[in-house]
């Protein structure tokens, strides 16, 4: 009976664990590029108390083995990367990723960070730098007397300059790509970072080789799907339930084998 009790308490404890992950989905509903998470669990090692063979009759088929599985674990959360709605926003500096890709930042330590958040703005020094004040790469310096910004599908950045009427060309803004980016690491501040499951990161120009254009004055919402987020909850407080009454219904077995000898 005790392994009844590890059994379920590894149900509860998968269950607490998927309650945590939807909680995390709906709390960004509103989070500007956010990728929705899935968890996915898989069984644990089985006792086999029987092995498969006949072993009263030896002329007779096969029969099956006869195992009893020890419980379930989270054995790995993978981030879906389906396309977010893309909201008009009206600021020049809002640019929208519509496709693969993901914009390239230099943060703190001088490391490249990876994002999908596209709500740029101008620092004192005209860099165009995220919300966090992390620089976009290739560097983009817009001019002080700049009335105009303008940003191409393909992230050509041009600008009109006061007094001029022709505009400028600052630059080009480029995308990484990678040949798996679930497997990117979440960091927080709607930034992901590159690890061995990702793959290097490959930088292409917007709209070439199934990496995304930009989209300019919008900005990408997040993929969660309330709803169904909602239905994944009372699926895991169901779940979570009948674990809870495995444990009940062993540790009533248990009190009733112990005062058997009463």
């Amino acid at each position: 009976m005790d392994k009844t009790l590890r059994t379920a308490a590894t149900g509860l404890a998968s269950q607490q664990r998927f309650v945590e992950i939807i909680a995390n989905n709906i709390s960004n509903v509103n989070t500007t590029s956010y990728k929705k998470v899935r968890p996915e669990f898989q069984d644990l090692l089985y006792e086999t108390l029987h092995p498969a063979g006949n072993t009263q009759k030896l002329s007779g088929p096969p029969l099956n083995e006869v195992q009893i599985g020890s419980g379930t674990e989270l054995a790995a959360t993978t981030k879906m990367f389906k396309q977010g709605d893309i909201k008009e926003t009206g600021n020049k500096l809002d640019l929208a990723i519509n496709g693969d890709g993901f914009f390239v930042v230099t943060k703190a330590d001088n490391s490249f960070g990876y994002t999908r958040d596209g709500a740029f703005q101008v620092d004192r020094d005209g860099n165009i730098v995220t919300s966090q004040g992390f620089k976009l790469e290739p560097g983009l310096t817009v001019p002080a007397d700049a009335i105009d910004v303008s940003i191409s599908r393909d992230g050509i950045v041009r600008a009109v300059l006061d007094g001029g009427t022709t505009e400028q060309v600052l630059g080009q803004i480029q995308l990484a790509r990678f040949i798996n980016p679930a497997g990117l690491r979440n960091v927080g501040q709607n930034m992901y970072q590159e690890t061995p499951a990702s793959g290097p990161m490959v930088m292409e120009q917007a709209g070439v080789n199934n990496t995304g254009e930009l989209v300019q004055n919008n900005l990408e919402q997040s993929n969660v799907d309330i709803v169904e987020e909602m239905v994944n909850m009372i699926m895991a407080q169901r779940a979570y339930e009948l674990n809870s009454k495995s444990v009940q219904t062993a540790d009533s077995i248990i009190m009733t084998a112990v005062n058997l000898k009463r």
